[in-house]
């Protein structure tokens, strides 16, 4: 393996592919020619890094074409974008991208991302699905309330019932999956109060490190971990930003049932709104509990007790 760094550009039909090295560049199709018309460019030697960014549903085909094969960094655009404007770059195009890119990779000494199993991928796939239908669903409910048609009632009921029945089997699949997966943590997160099955799948799913972080890891991974903002003598409000979305999505409705039912959670709760926090605010910090104490349990190998007095 070489030192070199190597920035890719990702869009729908092309790959833009910098060479920090020597400066070389080429273009290739966002195909399975493409991509291996990029490995023969590349050389038998590996470089250091590949950079890229998350674009989606562009990235992904080159994302499983290549991980195993090349030492790949997938980047926040966000993030490549600020890291272009901070090295004086205003100019935006794909040759350009890819340069930065590239030389983001060797400011930084990008580490390569571990592969993603393909059973993983697939989980993904399904929970993207259920996201979609439930999303569905709610409109058509949403829709039905309004309208007055026997006949569009009914073909909204009938498209209702056919969203519920492709939910069920969207749910029996991620399960089955999950229980030859991860059994051991499917069964640890279904002991904890507030956590059911639905939310047990999201979590595993969005969160596959979940048992191997510390606790500040994990919630900084799921952006539960308050951004301090502070300057000389002025001091703003903490908030959270970034982080996985669908993990926090999949975290609130846990902990509004666990503010309920889960002594632990409650006391919690309580205390920060007896502390005049706002109700936001303390369900925020009842989400970041919970998932600190779910990656506790897996780590530990032991499903939740309640506390004995």
């Amino acid at each position: 393996m070489t030192l070199d760094s190597i920035g890719i550009d990702i869009s729908k039909d092309r790959l833009d592919a910098f060479r920090l090295s020597d400066g070389g560049q080429e273009r290739f199709d966002n195909s399975r020619a493409g991509f291996r018309k990029l490995r023969q460019w590349l050389g038998k030697t590996p470089p250091a890094r590949v950079v890229y960014e998350a674009t989606g549903a562009f990235h992904s085909a080159f994302e499983r074409a290549c991980a195993d094969h090349l030492p790949l960094c997938k980047v926040n655009p966000l993030q490549a974008r600020r890291f272009a404007q901070a090295c004086g770059t205003r100019a935006k195009s794909d040759a350009v991208d890819a340069r930065m890119l590239a030389l983001m990779g060797a400011a930084f000494a990008l580490e390569p991302d571990l592969p993603v199993p393909e059973e993983q991928r697939e989980l993904k796939e399904l929970q993207v699905q259920r996201t979609a239908l439930v999303k569905d669903r709610t409109r058509l409910l949403n829709r039905l309330k309004i309208q007055t048609l026997a006949l569009t009632r009914r073909q909204t009921r009938a498209r209702l019932a056919q969203i519920e029945r492709q939910l069920e089997t969207i749910r029996t699949e991620i399960t089955a999956r999950l229980s030859q997966t991860r059994p051991r943590a499917l069964d640890i997160l279904h002991s904890i109060p507030g956590i059911g099955q639905v939310a047990a799948a999201a979590i595993l799913i969005e969160c596959p490190e979940i048992g191997t972080l510390g606790n500040k890891q994990i919630a900084s991974l799921a952006g539960l971990a308050p951004m301090t903002r502070q300057s000389g003598r002025w001091k703003g409000k903490a908030f959270i930003q970034g982080g996985r979305k669908f993990l926090r999505n999949a975290l609130y409705m846990p902990a509004l049932v666990a503010i309920r039912f889960n002594p632990d959670m409650k006391a919690r709760y309580d205390r920060l709104r007896n502390a005049g926090k706002p109700a936001k605010v303390a369900i925020t910090a009842v989400m970041r509990k919970l998932l600190e104490l779910a990656n506790a349990l897996i780590r530990d190998d032991r499903k939740w007790a309640a506390k004995t007095t």
